[in-house]
Order: C-alpha cells, then sequence, then structure tokens
C-alpha cells in the first residue's frame, strides 16, 4: 500500500501508522479484522445490512419494522432512542423516546429474532443502552468526544463509531483508536457524509464520500460501511448510493426504513419503505455477488 508522506493533519502518514493509530493500523495486504454479532459477521463475504427508523416512535411501529427488515433479507435492526436531534425544541411528533424506545426495541428484537445498534448520546445513558444493544453507535457529533469512546469501549460490545462530517481520515482513525486502546478490538468505520460546498439539493447537507472507503481499508483493517439515507438526504439517491458503496468495497450498508416515511417523525425526506426495501436488498445482492461477496443468505 502507498502512504502519504504529506504534512500531518490531512493525510495519512506512515509515520501515523506506527506512532499515532499502530492498533487501527493495517499490517499486511491480508490483514482484516473479522467478528460477529448475534451471528452476523462483519469483514467477511458477507455485507450486513443495518436497518429501520431513525426515531423510535412506539412499540407496535419498531415491532412491525423489524419484521420487514428480517422478512427482507435484513441483518440487523437499527433504531434511535437516544437522538441528537438538530434543535432542542420538542413536540408530539418530533421527539426522542429515551428508555422507553430501549424497551421497544427489546422487545422487536425479541419478536424478529435480529440484533439492534442503537446510538449512545453519553456516558450517564452508557449502562442503559449497553443493557439492550448489540451494536453501540458513537454518531458523528460525538466522533472526538474521546471521554465517551473510552467508556463505551470498556463495555466490551461491538462499536460503530460514525465519521464526523468534518473529519478527515486521520482524524477518524485517531478516534477509533480510543476504542482499540481500551481492548475493544470490535469495531465498525462508518462512512456517513462529509460537509462540501455542493450538495446537488437545497434539502441536502451532506455528500457521501465514497472515495474514503477504499483510502480507508488500504490503511486500516477495520470494517468500513456507510449510511446512505443520512448522507444524501433524499429517498430517491439511497438506492444508488447504496449500490455504488457495495461496489467501491463497502463491509455494510446502514439504511433507514419507515413504514409511512412521509410521515416518519424525523428526517422524513430519507427513509425508505417495506417494499422499496425489499426491492433494494435485492439490488444490492447482485451488485455484491458481482464482486464477489453477498448481501441475502
Amino acid at each position: 500500500m502507498t502512504i502519504s508522506n504529506a504534512a500531518p493533519g490531512k493525510d495519512v502518514s506512515a509515520e501515523d501508522l506506527v506512532s499515532k493509530f499502530p492498533l487501527a493500523a493495517k499490517k499486511s495486504p491480508d490483514h482484516v479484522t473479522r467478528f460477529s454479532v448475534r451471528g452476523v459477521e462483519f469483514g467477511g463475504p458477507l455485507i450486513p445490512v443495518m436497518a429501520g427508523p431513525n426515531t423510535v416512535e412506539n412499540e407496535p411501529m419498531i415491532v412491525e419494522t423489524a419484521k420487514a427488515v428480517r422478512d427482507a433479507g435484513g441483518h440487523i435492526l437499527r433504531g434511535g432512542a437516544f437522538k441528537p436531534l438538530t434543535f432542542p425544541y420538542r413536540s408530539e411528533k418530533y421527539f426522542e423516546p429515551r428508555e422507553q424506545g430501549l424497551e421497544w426495541m427489546a422487545k422487536a428484537r425479541d419478536a424478529s429474532g435480529l440484533p439492534i445498534i442503537t446510538e449512545v448520546m453519553s456516558t450517564e445513558t452508557i449502562p442503559a443502552v449497553a443493557a439492550v444493544a448489540d451494536i453501540l453507535q458513537i454518531g458523528t457529533r460525538n466522533m472526538q468526544n474521546y471521554p465517551l469512546l473510552t467508556a463505551v469501549a470498556k463495555t466490551g460490545k461491538p462499536i460503530m463509531l460514525k465519521r464526523g462530517f468534518g473529519a478527515s481520515l486521520r482524524d477518524w482513525l485517531g478516534a477509533a483508536e480510543y476504542i482499540l486502546l481500551e481492548g475493544n478490538t470490535q469495531v465498525i468505520l462508518c462512512e456517513r457524509g462529509v460537509v462540501a460546498p455542493h450538495t446537488h439539493r437545497g434539502s441536502s447537507r451532506f455528500l457521501l464520500d465514497l472515495q474514503v472507503v477504499p483510502a480507508a481499508k488500504e490503511v486500516t483493517h477495520l470494517p468500513v460501511v456507510t449510511d446512505p439515507s443520512h448522507a444524501t438526504f433524499w429517498r430517491p439517491w439511497v438506492q444508488p448510493m447504496a449500490l455504488a458503496s457495495i461496489g467501491a468495497g463497502a463491509d455494510g450498508i446502514m439504511i433507514e426504513v419507515h413504514p409511512d416515511p412521509s410521515n416518519a417523525a424525523v428526517d422524513p425526506l430519507q427513509p425508505v419503505d417495506y417494499a422499496e426495501f425489499a426491492s433494494m436488498m435485492k439490488a444490492m445482492d447482485a451488485v455484491a455477488r458481482a464482486v464477489g461477496r453477498k448481501v441475502l443468505v
């Protein structure tokens, strides 16, 4: 692999791999981390799909969604209980269910058999979230919240670390090192969009950086996944970017799925419905098999 010798701060240098994030650094071309979460393997031939609503709105909705995700071939249920909502005001529709949402997700797992991933917002909520979640998600806004990274690492649970929307690959791997340093080797890197001057739609906030997928895999052994839903913020673009992610070498995909997307409590422009998700799963599997991997099992 070719490593940049550019000035520190932007590109990953050979020295970074030795002194800044040696635990995250790839030691050889075939150095790949593989681990399983309730039988779902990351880093292998399978490309796991994590799917579900942005916000867990109520128990019937998340149980129904979990079964729809499972029936379409999805592998992991995603859903937000503790939410980093952009604005502080709450309403009957725009809310976060917090502990009650965790209870609903646990029931959805029991009903569907799917493992669950949900976000941790603060050190205070780690015990409650870790008691329920199979994978702990660190959101883009907390990527460099180092005390939080250290604390979640100590749970021993798999961690998905979303890239900050203004962070370089170097910053991202540095954040992952905080988790690895605690002896937690089950780390997933998630690209979820970066800030750019132009995003092609007035409603869009980010661009999915597909180039970072091969760039990251060149220097780290950790699995790299993408979140085209949050990155595009526009339903018609989610499937093309999911397919492109697989073609770029992504080790997993996170998709926002909702029973009634236009009436979703949070971010109604980006979720797909059940039928769209089922169709997308077949399309993703076709691309995956073209590159020697699979989505459907």
